[in-house]
């Protein structure tokens, strides 16, 4: 009888090993890892990454391009009819350093598929950026010799103070940063300038 209670004592505790070991089990964790984050350090925007340009750089770019253009159509015929070599000396100066400037603002423009003339530009008040007017060119046109140069010093001492105003614009507005150094450039090259024929008129 003693016997036969320790035979089912043992087997009671031989099932209750088998099922906490069935319960327990060896099986591999099937709970998904954590998702990796997305990495939120990307920049959010790219063309900032690379430099990139607002509406400020592409309005101070397509203003001074004509406004270089007209500042050589000024300076070309200074050769044959100023009669100062200084003048003549300073047109080709301004020839010389404009056109290539030309080039990289158009430069500019076409890599970031802009075009060079606003759609608003029948608009523009020549005045507000020291540009002359159809009329003052058409006066400048007929003038030779002394009052070729003067005409051409004062009229272009505001032509650059124009210039010198919508470069500092672009410095203060401007977001791109090879534009905003040829801002820079504009305002030192042309304020040196522009000391030089004050002095070129005082002495005439």
């Amino acid at each position: 009888m003693q016997r036969t209670h320790v035979l089912r004592s043992a087997a009671a505790a031989v099932a209750a090993a088998a099922l906490l070991a069935g319960c327990g089990g060896t099986g591999e964790n099937t709970n998904p890892a954590p998702a990796t984050p997305p990495n939120t350090e990307q920049s959010q925007n790219p063309e900032a990454e690379q430099g990139g340009h607002n509406q400020a750089d592409v309005a101070f770019l397509q203003g001074m391009i004509p406004h270089h253009e007209q500042a050589i159509e000024m300076s070309r015929p200074a050769p044959e009819r100023a009669q100062s070599d200084q003048v003549k000396d300073l047109a080709r100066q301004i020839e010389a350093a404009q056109g290539p400037e030309i080039q990289a603002m158009s430069g500019m423009l076409r890599d970031w598929g802009v075009p060079e003339s606003p759609s608003d530009m029948h608009g523009m008040d020549h005045g507000d950026m020291g540009m002359m007017s159809p009329d003052q060119m058409q006066r400048f046109g007929q003038a030779e010799g002394a009052q070729f140069d003067r005409m051409f010093l004062t009229m272009m001492i505001e032509h650059h103070e124009g210039a010198v105003t919508m470069a500092r614009t672009e410095l203060d507005d401007g977001q791109n940063p090879e534009a905003k150094q040829l801002a820079q450039q504009i305002i030192d090259s042309q304020r040196a300038e522009i000391d030089t024929m004050n002095n070129l008129l005082e002495q005439n």
